[in-house]
């Protein structure tokens, strides 16, 4: 099963169209999100962080790859995780971050060229480029399929030079990189000139201004959401309260997902 899901994963993002990685934040909402008609999942760094009352960045390197196991076994689909900048600063870390995915089943993981550290947000262009060689070379070590993409962070903390992003992004590339993301872009010219800019897979982030329709026509081939849906629980959430504070009524419980549903989907056998 192991062996199918990892070349299934694969598979995926030959196209020709672009298809989407939900994320789910626990196993719930990835068994929930499996049931539907999506072949892979991805897990969100905010998100399972949201869900613990933490902010993103707050959930440790540890407990985050116990998250990822645990969002393995829910399902049969393939999983990709967000693991942020990795175990650490160092190329080894980054490649110790590959093993430590590995490990726990995972079909694939990202790894961030943003440093945590909101003094120098962005690491250094030769030092990402070692850290990404460094992942790059450990999953090609792995007795298995394992799709590393590396993440050029720039556009989430407002350094938005499309010229050093595509830089990034085709050093990536070069260092063996399998797949190629920059989260944060809005702009479908912008997505353009990015996957025209490199050969390799690139993933977006889905926003609101962006469809299917004109990602497909820049060649993008992964779309994910990153925390969008664990936002979009807790807005819910919070305008189901306002609804009941305010008005004294429950009509939102009409949209809610049936008690039986979710009772047989979780139910043993």
């Amino acid at each position: 099963m192991a062996a199918s899901r990892e070349s299934a994963f694969r598979k995926l993002h030959d196209g020709p169209d672009a298809f989407i990685i939900p994320n789910p934040w626990d196993i719930g909402t990835a068994k929930f999100l499996a049931s539907l008609r999506f072949k892979a999942l991805a897990t969100t760094s905010a998100g399972f962080a949201f869900s613990r009352g933490l902010p993103d960045g707050g959930v440790d390197f540890e407990a985050m790859i116990a998250h990822c196991r645990e969002i393995v076994g829910a399902t049969d689909l393939p999983v990709s995780a967000d693991l942020e900048n990795g175990k650490g600063d160092s190329a080894d870390s980054a490649a110790e971050t590959i093993f430590a995915a590995e490990a726990v089943g995972l079909a694939g993981c990202s790894i961030e060229d943003a440093t945590g550290d909101r003094a120098r947000p962005i690491y250094d262009f030769n030092q990402a480029v070692e850290r990404v060689a460094a992942a790059a070379e450990a999953a090609r070590a792995l007795s298995r399929d394992f799709v590393f993409t590396a993440r050029c962070e720039n556009f989430l903390h407002g350094r938005d030079d499309l010229e050093d992003t595509v830089k990034r992004l085709q050093a990536y590339e070069k260092a063996g990189a399998d797949v190629l993301y920059a989260p944060g872009l809005t702009d479908i010219a912008v997505v353009r000139t990015i996957c025209q800019s490199v050969s390799r897979p690139v993933n977006v982030l889905a926003v609101p201004q962006l469809t299917m329709a004109q990602l497909n026509e820049t060649g993008a081939r992964r779309i994910s959401l990153g925390s969008k849906l664990t936002n979009y629980a807790f807005g819910s959430l919070e305008r189901a309260s306002r609804e009941m504070l305010d008005h004294g009524t429950f009509t939102f419980a009409r949209d809610a997902t049936p008690f039986a549903t979710l009772q047989n989907m979780f139910s043993p056998g």
